[in-house]
């Protein structure tokens, strides 16, 4: 599997075949599949893990069903049973950050410290700032004008029902907090589907929250493939889907949804322009553009992928930007020099290099990078292309690897126009000295998080989704509660 040196925890987790979580029960699929999670790394298995199917589905929705019905231990928990319950999770994934960090660096090829201290922490505040939630969710009184008779009326917020979760590889253990912890602070219950490339982060999530004292049926978690999500999405006993992943997924979700009216959340692709102005503080811009572009191997859909830079310091931000890719240390996840692990999967390597390849023959030029690094594993090296036109696959494509493309411009108006420029609308930012230019043009550009002289910047109170084919809805903060919960109106005559 792999020679790196595991914790006893996880060598323990991975040493048999992992199962699906349904109904506080860890089991085979129905039909005895299992499939292979891959190490991107080095190319091999890390284990076996369950295959979930239509049958599962059925198993665990209904499982979900039962413990949201009224009369269950679940909808018996008041509001401050359910923020303590939360906050024990955030003190079990603090306690276990270093087995969570492991295995997101298997699974994900995400180096160590990073992992650990990004995505583990992150899911771990999540939880505690979402258990102070828990009870303040409130409702308003609203005056009604009649003549005749006195009434009261008022609102209530109340849980929607089963949610099925569908969340991408880029951030497995986040990206499952984004969907269960809102889902559950205000009393929903969850089925959970990982991608099929890291389901082990969420399994053992799936784990501690029964050890934090969830009830059976609260959270099911169905690692497997389209066959697995479809089957969530079709079902009549889902009330609501949140996805995260890809606008043509998300499209396909929206169709399948409409078929009953289930509610829909959407976090979908993007190709986030980001715009550097000649007065910026190129100290900082520089770098903070690099960094905009390759994070988490460029996996991450508010990359900063387009780069707009204005002509008279063009050469000066894309020779600096060159520098850092060329300084990055591409490796192993756990070996503490790596600032890049892998890209995902050896599909999206074939994607990823197609695109470096497209991009030439199209015209474009490699100003760093382009290539592969090494001849085992999904690893390629942080790339800069320049001569980009506005035509080209590698600037209309979500390509999700570490590569940036860098096109000069000349006024402001050009700058917004390209910028929006786009059928997708998930980020955008803005780098100038005049802190005019930036709230001027960050006001323009069409994206539901536009950063000002920074880039992924961010706080779990913060709202966060898209414009335009980036999706529906937002997720986190006061927004995210809201969007897990039903609105009803009520009017007593007195």
């Amino acid at each position: 599997m792999t020679d790196t040196a595991l914790l006893p925890a996880v060598t323990d987790f991975l040493s048999s075949p992992r199962r699906l979580l349904i109904d506080g029960e860890l089991r085979d699929a129905a039909d005895g599949r299992t499939f292979a999670t891959i190490d991107p790394a080095t190319e091999e298995t890390i284990t076996q893990v369950a295959q979930a199917g239509v049958e599962d589905a059925d198993r665990a929705v209904a499982a979900a069903r039962r413990a949201f019905e009224h009369g269950s231990p679940w909808s018996r928990f008041t509001p401050r049973q359910r923020g303590r319950l939360l906050w024990r999770v955030a003190d079990l994934l603090e306690e276990h950050a270093d087995e969570f960090a492991h295995l997101e660096a298997l699974d994900g090829g995400k180096p160590f410290a990073g992992a650990r201290d990004g995505d583990v922490a992150t899911a771990a505040e999540l939880f505690r700032y979402f258990a102070g939630w828990a009870n303040k969710i409130e409702g308003t009184t609203i005056p009604l004008s009649s003549e005749t008779s006195q009434f009261l009326a008022y609102t209530v917020r109340e849980p929607i029902g089963v949610v099925a979760g569908i969340v991408p590889w880029n951030f497995p253990l986040t990206m499952a907090a984004f969907k269960i912890v809102p889902a559950i602070t205000v009393g929903n219950t969850v089925v959970l589907k990982p991608a099929e490339q890291t389901p082990l982060s969420a399994l053992r999530l799936g784990e501690l929250l029964l050890e934090a004292g969830l009830p059976a049926g609260v959270v099911n978690v169905l690692p497997g493939f389209g066959d697995a999500g479809a089957a969530l999405v079709d079902h009549p006993d889902v009330d609501k889907v949140a996805f995260t992943g890809s606008t043509e997924v998300g499209k396909k979700i929206a169709a399948a949804a409409s078929r009953n009216l289930k509610k829909v959340s959407l976090e979908l692709g993007g190709k986030a322009p980001n715009v550097v102005f000649d007065d910026a503080d190129l100290a900082k811009a520089i770098p903070g553009s690099a960094h905009a572009a390759f994070f988490n191997q460029g996996q991450c859909c508010v990359n900063g992928s387009r780069l707009y830079v204005q002509r008279g310091v063009f050469d000066e931000v894309v020779a600096g930007i060159a520098e850092i890719a060329r300084g990055i240390r591409v490796g192993s996840a756990f070996d503490e020099r790596t600032d890049m692990g892998p890209l995902i999967s050896d599909e999206q390597f074939a994607k990823v290099t197609g695109y470096l390849e497209a991009g030439v023959a199209e015209g474009a030029t490699v100003a760093e990078g382009g290539v592969r690094v090494g001849d085992r594993g999904y690893f390629v090296r942080p790339t800069v292309f320049t001569d980009v036109s506005e035509q080209m696959s590698i600037q209309t494509d979500e390509i999700f690897g570490p590569v940036v493309t860098a096109v000069p411009f000349d006024t402001e108006e050009e700058a917004i126009a390209l910028a929006n420029n786009t059928r997708y609308g998930l980020a955008a930012g803005v780098w100038s000295r005049d802190i005019g230019t930036a709230h001027r043009v960050g006001g323009r550009l069409r994206a539901g998080t536009v950063w000002l002289n920074s880039w992924h910047a961010d706080d779990v109170t913060l709202p966060r989704g898209g414009y335009k084919e980036s999706g529906w809805g937002r997720e986190l903060g006061s927004f995210g509660v809201e969007d897990y919960t039903e609105l009803k109106t009520v009017i007593a005559e007195l």
